[in-house]
């Protein structure tokens, strides 16, 4: 008889736990489709309050918003890209050290640090000269 109440109570503990997971993916779907509803209503009034008066275009009823929505998911894409940790963008991407991605870029940094001193010895004639020597080619040439 023990046996058997154990059993019963057992079966119990685990129908409830079915109908509570049920009774919550009910309601996930219902909020989601309450969600999406109230996202369409939202664009169709953004629509109408802001279309007219900015583009001069005439105002939507909220099945033509409906179809904006879903062009507009269609061709931007339904979000979801996400950057957690199974991301797969991020499991395709090469990760780099700071130190090797910039250690080019440092090195010519360098060689900039006497870019002022050599403008104010010798830049300004050398490109005085650059532009001269331009301008004479071009003349030679036309």
């Amino acid at each position: 008889m023990e046996h058997s109440k154990d059993f019963e109570k057992k079966i119990e503990r685990k129908m409830e736990h079915y109908v509570k997971k049920v009774v919550k993916i009910i309601a996930m779907v219902i909020f989601g489709i309450a969600v999406f509803l109230l996202a369409n209503y939202v664009l169709m009034w953004l629509w109408n309050w802001l279309m007219p008066d900015l583009f001069g275009l005439s105002t939507i009823t909220y099945w033509q918003a409906l179809g904006i929505f879903v062009i507009a998911k269609l061709l931007f894409g339904f979000g979801g890209g996400g950057s957690g940790k199974n991301s797969g963008k991020s499991r395709h991407k090469k990760k780099f050290k700071a130190t090797h991605r910039c250690s080019t870029m440092r090195r010519d940094f360098e060689e900039w640090k006497h870019y002022e001193q050599f403008w104010k010895e010798e830049g300004e004639e050398a490109y005085k000269n650059y532009v001269e020597r331009i301008k004479n080619d071009n003349h030679d040439t036309e």
